[in-house]
This record gives C-alpha cells, structure tokens and sequence, in this order.
C-alpha cells in the first residue's frame, strides 16, 4: 500500500508548492481514511517560534484532498469551497501526524474532516473541506 501512495506523494511533492514543504510519508489507508506524517520547517513558523495558522490549514487542505484524488484513482480533483479550522493548541517546527477522514461524498460535493495530532499525540487543528468534485486528468500523470 505505501508503495502505491508513494507515487501520489511524489506527484504532490513535484508539483505542488506545498508538497515540497511538509514532506508528507506515508503512514495508514482504508477506505475513507488516510494518515500521513508531515514537517513543519523554520520557514512555516510565526515569530514567536509557533507554526502559522494558515500553514495548519494549508497542511490540512493536502491530505483532505490526497483522500479524495487517491480514492479516485487520479480522476477528479477536490476545488475548495469551504475550509473551516479550529485550532485547539499551538504546533512548532517539526514533525506531526494528520489524519483525514472522508464525511460525505456525493456526485459533486465532498466533505472531509482533517485533524493535526502534536507530537505527544494531542489534537492541535481540525478542518472542515467542502470541495466540488472536478474531473482531472492525474490518473495518466500518476500511473
């Protein structure tokens, strides 16, 4: 399973800004669930050594829409209308788990709810994706 993620983590990491960023590794799939192990680099980081808000989100908006691209074997892509956070306790620079877990997907709309455990394992972030489902053109690209 890791092995088949890898080549959507690749695909993230070569072309998306962010998946240069946080340095996702795979860690758990089934079916409508995923957890990936992430980073938060210096550069993430407010001045009080704390990560961004926006880069929690940012991290969360990822796996909420590697979920969907993956489920779908490459053939649609997540178009956000919607991110609502909750930021439950600060993070800081390195590494992290988070975790998402599909609501509701239907012809056109999906909701997924993504949460960021600190590294004693205590929620710090949940998000709320809602995304309009588009057709895409990855499974070519990724397979």
């Amino acid at each position: 399973m890791a092995h088949e993620f890898d080549k959507y983590l690749d695909f993230h990491r070569e072309n998306g800004g962010t998946g240069k960023i946080y340095k996702f590794k795979f860690v758990e799939y089934k079916d409508g669930f995923l957890k990936l192990e992430g980073e938060f680099p210096s550069e993430t980081l407010n001045p009080n050594g704390s990560v961004q808000g926006g880069q929690m989100n940012s991290m969360l908006d990822d796996i909420t829409s590697l979920l969907l691209i993956y489920e779908s074997n490459g053939t649609i892509y997540p178009n956000s209308t919607n991110l609502h956070s909750l930021h439950h306790r600060p993070l800081f620079k390195g590494p992290v788990l988070a975790t998402a877990q599909l609501i509701k997907k239907g012809r056109n709309i999906a909701t997924v709810r993504g949460e960021l455990f600190n590294s004693e394992g205590k929620l710090a972030a949940t998000l709320l994706h809602t995304s309009v489902i588009m057709k895409s053109d990855f499974k070519e690209i990724i397979n």
